[in-house]
């Protein structure tokens, strides 16, 4: 075997093609031939691995901005990863992923994150699941309770002119979570004519605002499909539904309530379906809801960095951490991390002994950066061992912020 790994050139899409038709499933069509002027995809980075000039293996880097702790930050997000069924299980998809996340760290990317078609597999490579975007279904009864604004906010339609403040609306409720896409880089920005208009991806995109004239306020926003057929059996599909007040979330969900008489039920794309993590669930006084979660995968790039750009709690602390992890080599070292002023900085301690400071494996460390562990827990979960002294700061550094994602890739 003569393995070579490298970005994928124009030619190797067939074959790449081929692979993630056996992973993915055949579409319905074909998808249109590739345009060098148009492959790859904006900001996308294609890579293939070919054992004597036979593509085998392949995946793509998606570049994007994601919030985390406050701070936009470089992600590369893993897509389309595949190897041929013949091939699975020879090795290759670690040299592959080391290849590629190697470029992406060269390139400045801090975390990497992805959607699993089986965690086990990343799991091997340092990821771990921190969160879900997840479909969530709510039957139309859980909407007809919703009581109606305490306020002067009401519903009206998007226009073109809307789109600014739309991701206005986006942004202020990104910035406070912990995993969105920033929605600032192709294909997830909001543009005008993909959600409103003849051409647009949704039947409507539906506004809670307070206000009129100049000093109108948009304070949420749906996007939304009605779908074909007008019986019980159909769903209202729901891309996003983002609210900054209750008022604004009770406005939207009765929006959506009153298609009851040509909808069964209402379909909304979120996070922490199951448990009501999504803010705007909250005014709901019945859960009732059933949920197709997709696990959201979470790994460091680069510790420093990715814990030296969060804004945290306002805690002065000095508290030296280790990252013990074969599987991520990359990842190994000893630090010393100083809290002050929300602020955190992340230098390098060579006068550490092993046992004599709290060590985090990969995973542990992604879930901890995530706030979607406790220190007690992932010490439960042997992703955390070492003095338990400073567990409670970093908890408090680290935690508050909960992990959301509304774009999958």
């Amino acid at each position: 075997m003569t393995l070579e790994i490298r970005r994928s050139r124009l030619a190797d899409v067939p074959a790449a093609r081929r692979l993630g038709a056996e992973a993915f499933g055949v579409p319905d069509s074909p998808p249109p031939e590739p345009e060098p002027d148009t492959w790859p995809a904006a900001n996308t980075r294609p890579w293939v691995a070919l054992d004597d000039g036979e593509v085998v293996a392949a995946l793509g880097v998606r570049a994007f901005a994601s919030w985390w702790h406050g701070t936009r930050v470089p992600t590369a997000g893993l897509a389309g990863v595949t190897v041929a069924a013949e091939r699975r299980g020879s090795g290759l998809l670690r040299p592959l992923v080391d290849t590629a996340l190697a470029e992406a760290r060269e390139a400045g990317d801090l975390v990497s994150t992805l959607y699993p078609s089986s965690a086990g597999i990343y799991r091997g490579l340092g990821y771990e699941v921190v969160g879900a975007f997840e479909d969530v279904r709510f039957p139309m009864a859980a909407l007809a309770a919703v009581r109606p604004p305490t306020g002067d906010v009401r519903a009206r339609r998007a226009t073109a002119a809307d789109v600014p403040a739309v991701r206005r609306v986006y942004e202020d409720w990104a910035s406070a979570q912990n995993g969105p896409l920033s929605r600032a880089e192709a294909p997830f920005t909001m543009e005008p004519d993909e959600m409103v208009g003849p051409d647009a991806e949704y039947t409507g995109v539906t506004l809670a605002v307070t206000g009129a004239g100049p000093d109108e306020r948009v304070l949420g926003f749906a996007s939304w499909s009605r779908g074909a057929g007008y019986d019980r059996t159909n769903a209202l599909e729901v891309d996003d539904l983002v609210a900054l007040t209750p008022d604004a979330a009770r406005v939207l969900w009765r929006l959506l309530g009153s298609f009851a008489a040509v909808a069964g039920s209402v379909q909304v794309s979120t996070s922490g379906g199951w448990s009501g993590l999504d803010p705007a669930r909250l005014v709901l006084p019945d859960h009732a809801a059933s949920s197709e979660p997709r696990p959201y995968m979470l790994r460091l790039l680069d510790v420093p960095g990715a814990l030296g750009a969060a804004v945290v709690a306002p805690v002065t602390a000095r508290v030296p951490f280790a990252v013990v992890d074969p599987r991520t080599p990359d990842l190994e070292g000893a630090w010393v991390l100083e809290a002050a002023g929300a602020r955190v900085g992340v230098t390098p301690d060579d006068g550490a002994v092993p046992g004599d400071r709290m060590t985090f494996t990969s995973a542990g460390l992604a879930q901890s950066y995530a706030g979607a562990q406790s220190t007690a827990n992932l010490r439960l979960a042997g992703d955390l061992t070492g003095p338990a002294r400073h567990d409670a700061v970093w908890d408090a550094l680290w935690g508050g912020r909960q992990v959301h994602v509304r774009d999958y890739f």
